[in-house]
């Protein structure tokens, strides 16, 4: 099969590499469309290596064993390889299970694991169905392109009265202004970059704000009558927009962090005591609720046209990871088959 590969040098391209093979409960999944995440980042540092993604969407090809799929199921493959036994992945939080399975070594496969490729490996039951009518570049926003922001809003309770702050508008972030436009809630923006600003204003931001702006406290401030937002999410992992965060959140308002990065500081009385804040961490969603985010995707394909701003055959990667280094885009997908 055709696996993507970064060669160092700004140098990236396509390389062959063995067909896994599936074994007991792990089934073959042919991938037709591949949703970026941060691996650009390993391009920006000339990193040399093949094994990368873990976002797709495809279909079952192969099966070891009679299981919950079958040949021919149109699937999003969900990330990571939990032990779907633990107490976490039974009710559902298969993101955070501490017993991850070893896929290579139960299969006996050399490749398997990574998106960036023509097929992949997967347990069954982290396999989730697509309902007729959603393609697959679509239904593969519910992976790293909605999910993490879907997971932080359904934990939040927003809806249609809630002001929500979103800081750091890359992929992740913009996923956030199609969830919370779609729950009907009012969005204030940050982000420096004018390209997604400007983007994260059509999918539906009333106001995106510069945090590079000495004064962005306040003017979330006067938008909000001087009380703060109801409810605020980062996307950025920066210091900076963690305190902006909090600092700008309403008293007994909720603040989610997504965005991994550096600390900042934290007052338990100012912050925590007084203003009576509940501070969140959130990496995925609740495979429970998986059903609720692919119906949102499903009502949501215009925005999603729009969100999805680059297709490339991953015969042109290259090019996908040079276009995601200028942060002029939105969500970008790979198709391994061209």
């Amino acid at each position: 099969m055709k696996v993507a590969a970064m060669f160092g040098n700004g140098k990236a391209g396509l390389i062959d590499k063995p067909d896994p093979t599936p074994k007991e409960d792990i089934v073959l999944v042919k991938i037709h469309a591949v949703p970026m995440c941060t691996e650009y980042k390993g391009f920006e540092s000339e990193r040399e290596a093949d094994s990368f993604g873990h976002e797709a969407a495809g279909e079952v090809v192969e099966v070891a064993q009679p299981g919950s799929v079958k040949v021919g199921d149109r699937v999003v493959v969900q990330p990571q390889n939990a032990c779907g036994k633990c107490s976490l992945c039974l009710i559902g939080e298969h993101i955070h299970c501490q017993n991850g399975r070893n896929v290579r070594q139960i299969t006996g496969s050399s490749t398997g694991t990574a998106t960036f490729a023509q097929y992949i490996l997967k347990q069954d039951y982290l396999l989730s169905s697509i309902p007729d009518g959603i393609s697959y570049e679509h239904a593969g926003m519910a992976c790293c392109g909605l999910g993490p922001t879907f997971g932080a809003m359904t934990q939040m309770q927003v809806h249609a009265h809630d002001t929500v702050l979103i800081t750091g508008l890359g992929a992740v972030g913009l996923g956030g202004v199609v969830n919370a436009n779609y729950l009907g809630a009012r969005i204030i923006g940050v982000e420096s970059h004018p390209y997604r600003a400007n983007l994260a204003k059509e999918l539906g931001a009333e106001t995106v704000l510069n945090p590079n702006d000495e004064n962005t406290l306040e003017q979330i401030m006067d938008l909000t009558d001087g009380i703060g937002v109801d409810k605020a999410l980062d996307c950025s992992g920066a210091s900076q927009a963690h305190r902006l965060m909090v600092d700008s959140v309403r008293r007994k308002g909720q603040v989610c962090f997504i965005g991994e990065g550096g600390e900042f500081p934290l007052a338990a009385s100012r912050d925590m005591v007084r203003k009576g804040l509940v501070l969140r961490g959130n990496w995925h969603y609740n495979l429970g609720d998986y059903t609720k985010l692919i119906r949102t995707i499903g009502q949501s394909a215009d925005q999603l046209d729009k969100y999805i701003t680059h297709t490339f055959p991953m015969s042109q990667v290259q090019q996908a990871w040079e276009v995601q280094t200028t942060g002029e885009c939105g969500k970008v997908v790979l198709n391994p088959w061209t």
